[in-house]
């Protein structure tokens, strides 16, 4: 997408009104864009503080390059506080930071999670939350391109290709004989309401290549009319008429002038980026925000609270042949990829998972064993130069939580991210990531897996007993990219938003990301904030429909195209 200037044409103090303004442009931003401005009687806005998702770069569009766009300009490129649980590090955040948001850079896994996750957000925010009432959003979104069966799971019209993936590894179909060898699951499909079991992973792409939810969704609606999006545009603050609790727009840098609001704005800047804007506005804890020098607006104390990430490591073999895709990268499987979207470029990387228990008394999997048929290791930062395989261990409910807060009162300085890893009193989510590293060694033990390994590689120990590999976890345990809870929903009057994701005390203002998930779930996290905007739209036509908004026909002063 080439950047756009809407307002070129218009002198420095214009204003620029919509009836709806999207902060944000990532996976939630894009589906918000393009559902509203489908009614071509509102004029919308999407402000993102990134720049395009550039077509013609490679790392984007090439599934097996996403580590290159880590730590790029096409990342925010967070850091943690140091973790006193995982030896003092500062843990590396990658958060998307261009149009699609982290569906640009990130592994285009499409996991919805578990019917318990939603059924436990119908309790915290009301049914209409709950799994029977929500997968029509997923199906809403998905556009199913893989085998006839599977169609009785997924959509088959949304904006959002998900398939198989296209050229998997063979290494891949071991570890799915592995998992087979262990008496899991086989899952036709992976997305049905129950995902304990393994399978291969489904993919957000297209002919080879990803597609991301700027393509889904805001590729097609930037051709409508009643569309702006402003790229570069970093908002600061929130503004208030005078005198009320009332959002009517943004303070931003990158636009000549002021874009205001008749109706709503909503953040999507995502479990990091929402509840920034929030509290540097003044919305929050009154007292936390007078320490920072802070004027408090809105007393809202949970903003940036109940911060929930699945933590992660990598159980790292060498592999004696060089059949892994270690040195994938060469001119014939480059020319391969851009000829006919085929061979080893196209992988995701993480092609199959299982999902399992990390003991006989848990209800539903607390665990992921991700397979990637390569070393990886701290990120994918810098390339394997070595074969070897990888089952990432990931735990999924975490009863640990932490925090998003402000490290000062300018709203350049960066978020100060207070994770809690490993801070639940009774010890169950190391003893759990411990479990699950046995479960991954047990299947790299088996007959399937074991003629393609040789040695432990990176970070792992190999197979030691608890005391030492609990010592080797605090120093490689990493995030799975999947921040929630930070603007968490719910009908008590602590949640910072209500269940039609308002938030408390403030007209005008909606939240609609992966910040407003009342419990983390088991999967990851692209799927569910993409149903969640899904949700989000429809609130916001139904509450204008109720309350009778008509926009006045041609009368606002909106940037011209």
């Amino acid at each position: 997408m080439s950047r756009r200037k809407p307002y070129a044409a218009q002198e420095p103090g214009t204003t620029h009104t919509y009836d709806y303004l999207v902060v944000g442009a990532g996976s939630a931003g894009c589906v918000l864009a393009a559902r509203l401005s489908e009614d071509p009687t509102v004029r919308v806005a999407l402000v993102e503080s990134g720049g395009p998702d550039r077509r013609s770069k490679p790392e984007i569009r090439m599934p097996a390059a996403f580590p290159r766009l880590f730590k790029t300009p096409y990342d925010w490129n967070f850091s943690t506080v140091g973790q006193a649980a995982l030896d003092g590090r500062e843990l590396y955040w990658p958060r998307g930071h261009v149009l699609g948001g982290s569906s640009s850079l990130n592994a285009m896994m499409w996991v919805r999670g578990h019917r318990d996750d939603y059924d436990a957000w119908g309790e915290a925010a009301g049914h209409e939350w709950g799994y029977d009432a929500f997968v029509r959003y997923f199906r809403r979104a998905e556009r199913w391109t893989g085998p006839t069966p599977a169609r009785t799971v997924y959509g088959t019209e949304g904006p959002l290709h998900v398939s198989p993936p296209r050229d998997p590894s063979p290494l891949t179909g071991a570890f799915l004989d592995a998992c087979r060898e262990d008496g899991l699951r086989e899952l036709p499909e992976l997305n049905g309401p129950d995902h304990s079991g393994f399978a291969v992973t489904p993919l957000n792409q297209r002919r080879g290549s990803r597609w991301s939810a700027a393509d889904g969704y805001l590729r097609p609606a930037r051709r409508r009319p009643n569309l702006d999006v402003f790229t570069g545009t970093r908002v600061r603050r929130l503004r208030f008429a005078p005198g009320t609790h009332r959002v009517v727009g943004v303070e931003a840098d990158g636009v000549p002038g002021l874009i205001t609001v008749r109706r709503e704005v909503v953040l999507s800047a995502g479990a990091v980026g929402s509840p920034h804007l929030l509290l540097h506005s003044g919305i929050g804890d009154p007292d936390e925000l007078r320490a920072l020098g802070i004027e408090p607006r809105v007393a809202v104390p949970e903003v940036g609270r109940r911060l929930q990430d699945h933590l992660s490591t990598t159980v790292t073999l060498r592999c004696p042949d060089p059949i892994t895709l270690t040195g994938a990268d060469t001119l014939a499987n480059l020319a391969r990829y851009l000829l006919a979207g085929r061979g080893p470029l196209t992988s995701n990387v993480a092609e199959a998972v299982a999902f399992v228990r990390s003991g006989p008394d848990v209800d539903a999997p607390d665990l992921e064993l991700i397979f990637a048929p390569v070393p990886f290791v701290g990120h994918g930062l810098v390339p394997p130069a070595e074969h070897g395989l990888t089952i990432g261990v990931v735990l999924l409910q975490p009863a640990s939580t932490g925090r998003i807060t402000l490290s000062g009162p300018d709203p350049e300085a960066p978020p100060r991210i207070e994770p809690g890893y490993l801070t639940d009193p009774e010890g169950s989510d190391l003893r759990r990531i411990v479990a699950g590293v046995r479960r991954a060694e047990g299947l790299f033990a088996g007959r399937a897996l074991a003629p393609y390994t040789s040695g432990p590689m990176g970070l792992y120990p190999g197979v030691v007993d608890d005391a030492e590999l609990t010592a080797a976890l605090r120093g490689s345990l990493e995030t799975l990219y999947h921040p929630t809870g930070t603007c968490r929903m719910g009908r008590d009057p602590r949640s910072v938003t209500d269940p039609r994701l308002r938030v408390r005390g403030v007209a005008g203002l909606r939240v609609a990301d992966a910040s407003v998930m009342p419990n983390i779930t088991r999967g990851h996290t692209h799927a569910p904030t993409v149903a969640i905007a899904e949700k989000a739209a429809e609130l916001l036509r139904e509450d204008a429909r109720r309350e009778h908004i008509r926009p006045p026909g041609g009368s606002t002063s909106s940037p011209g195209r």
